[in-house]
């Protein structure tokens, strides 16, 4: 069991202490679960009424807290308390899977897919003709690389995910599992003698460096050119990302979320959770669309959305409350 003293700790996050405990840290643990031997966190001041209840020994708080630890309790105060708990998390983090070799035995890769110096692939992965995989990439069991595509380096690829051909993820990225790179962007069109045609889509799927992809995501390979993903976007599970698109660096997609195909991302753009955005619409860097809205035009640098159809975030209040008033007035 791991296990560190508070000064341990903080030599991690260069906060400052306050108070002081014997106990020995075994764990984290939310407030309310917490035990003498586990480390907790207040990221905000409204959560400070809850410190006298927990019996967590310490906690990681922002510099703006105005309680006091209490006896053989302490704080260590930082400037970012969400910030420094990751730090700590992965102080504690278990583990990753065990390889007993670096290419199972099981795995099918073709003899003109080249495997970087490092890289581990696991049971029952196919890895195609022409496929390149960068240095100390990991490939968890059961993960389809179609030909032609490429992985770059650093990067971890969970079970069940497919990256179809000619796809490109780059360096330091995590694809968490089921997830699907590279799929038919969904075309069709009415066609009397047919019904319905495909249209055929031909493009590919390029995705930038640090990117992280959910459980279950689907990104759509364009119809001609690239659906593209930036540098250190950010996406949740059960997302999904239609062809064309392009999300410019630093971009979040909340669960349940959809893009339609050619939307353009700014940089820096948040989607929130069941969000949806209309195919072509461009929305600038810096904008936020909340939970639940559907944009169905373009959207500003620095916007906020809300509503379905969305509208900015302090027209809909407005709506809102007005709605509310009526409600009011007609039950009287």
């Amino acid at each position: 069991m791991k296990s560190y003293s508070i000064q341990e700790i903080n030599e991690v996050i260069k906060g400052e202490i306050f108070g002081s405990t014997s106990y020995q840290i075994t764990a984290t643990e939310q407030l309310d679960k917490a035990t003498t031997s586990e480390i907790s966190f207040i990221g905000n001041k409204k959560y400070e009424k809850f410190w006298s209840a927990s019996k967590a020994s310490v906690a990681v708080v922002n510099e703006d807290i105005s309680i006091e630890p209490g006896e053989n309790r302490a704080f260590i105060k930082v400037k970012n308390a969400d910030l420094a708990m990751s730090q700590i998390l992965t102080l504690f983090a278990p583990p990753t899977p065990v390889f007993h070799s670096s290419i199972h035995k099981t795995a099918t890769i073709d003899e003109t897919a080249i495997i970087g110096e490092g890289a581990r692939i696991g049971a029952g992965c196919y890895v195609g003709p022409n496929v390149t995989i960068g240095a100390n990439t990991t490939i968890y069991p059961n993960v389809t690389i179609l030909d032609e595509s490429t992985i770059g380096k650093n990067t971890v690829i969970w079970s069940g995910t497919v990256i179809r051909e000619r796809c490109h993820i780059g360096n330091d990225c995590i694809i968490h599992p089921n997830a699907t790179i590279g799929a038919d962007g969904f075309g069709f069109r009415p066609c009397k003698e047919k019904g319905l045609v495909k249209i055929p889509q031909i493009g590919n799927v390029i995705i930038g460096n640090g990117v992280e992809i959910g459980a279950n995501t689907c990104v759509d390979r364009g119809k001609f050119s690239s659906t593209v993903l930036g540098d250190g976007c950010k996406i949740d599970n059960l997302v999904q990302i239609g062809h064309n698109s392009k999300l410019g660096k630093f971009c979040i997609m909340a669960g349940n979320s959809g893009l339609a195909g050619s939307v353009t991302l700014g940089n820096g753009v948040i989607i929130g959770g069941s969000a949806s955005i209309k195919d072509h619409t461009t929305i600038g860097d810096g904008a936020i669309v909340g939970a639940g809205s559907g944009v169905t035009g373009d959207v500003g640098a620095g916007k906020t959305m809300l509503g379905y159809p969305a509208v900015e975030a302090r027209d809909a209040l407005k709506q809102w409350a007005i709605l509310k008033r009526m409600v009011c007035d007609s039950k009287k």
